[in-house]
């Protein structure tokens, strides 16, 4: 019993002096909203681990190229800063498509030092232009005079990026611009079999489109689709030639 008795006081004693430290710990430190700002052309996803359990991720998300990301939870930094506080992170980012169409996946562990602050605002991971990982810690935004990052500002598209969204777009309208056409030569050249594949597709998808005609073959119908294609074209050309104008 004796034995027993000691051992439980042992444990007992090793577990105040864990909970007493934990305490002072929790007491010191402050768990702080997360950010993260992609200044590259590489979209990036980041996770900070838990300073209690390295292991475990406390919060973190992803985000696109030349962009903001949005308010998560969460980060633990000390209440007053002093030399040596860091924050450990992973982050992943993609490179360029292969021809297979596959995306390389890079992951990174990092342990980034925390530049001084005055007291323990929302942390901000940034990503630059060239992929190095940064933090700060600030209750301000980048675009705010009293942002103490290096990088002032949001983030802004370079040209080629802008140019390779503008091209994602340009190429949706011209396929409008192609399937317009190609339903309206269909419906020239081939109006009997064209309204029947269009009637049985708008019995199954579209039903309210088909409302008040009596079947394909009326001609309501056939001028109804006409119409709705000879619009679609009109506006998909529009659409196209302001998107055109719009080329950064």
């Amino acid at each position: 019993m004796q034995l027993k008795h000691k051992i439980l006081v042992g444990v007992l004693s090793v577990a105040g002096v864990v909970g007493v430290a934990l305490s002072q710990y929790r007491s010191s430190h402050a768990s702080v909203s997360l950010h993260g700002v992609n200044y590259s052309d590489r979209e990036f996803s980041y996770f900070i681990s838990d300073p209690e359990n390295p292991q475990k991720t406390i919060g973190g998300e992803h985000i696109a190229p030349f962009a903001g990301g949005g308010t998560t939870c969460c980060a633990v930094l000390p209440w007053k800063w002093k030399p040596g506080t860091k924050v450990r992170l992973t982050t992943t980012h993609w490179l360029k498509k292969l021809p297979d169409g596959s995306l390389p996946e890079v992951t990174e562990e990092h342990e980034v030092e925390v530049p001084e602050y005055a007291e323990a605002g929302e942390l901000w991971v940034i990503r630059n232009g060239e992929g190095k990982i940064s933090v700060v810690s600030s209750n301000v935004q980048p675009d705010h005079l009293a942002w103490p990052g290096e990088i002032k500002g949001w983030p802004v598209p370079s040209v080629q990026y802008q140019r390779e969204r503008w091209e994602i777009y340009r190429d949706v309208e011209r396929s409008y611009v192609d399937a317009f056409e190609s339903l309206l030569k269909e419906l020239e050249q081939d109006p009997d079999n064209h309204v029947i594949k269009m009637w049985k597709h708008d019995t199954e998808y579209s039903s309210s489109e088909i409302t008040g005609f009596t079947g394909p073959n009326d001609p309501r119908y056939i001028r109804h689709l006409k119409k709705t294609y000879i619009e679609g074209l009109k506006r998909s050309r529009s659409d196209l030639e302001e998107i055109m104008k719009a080329k950064p």
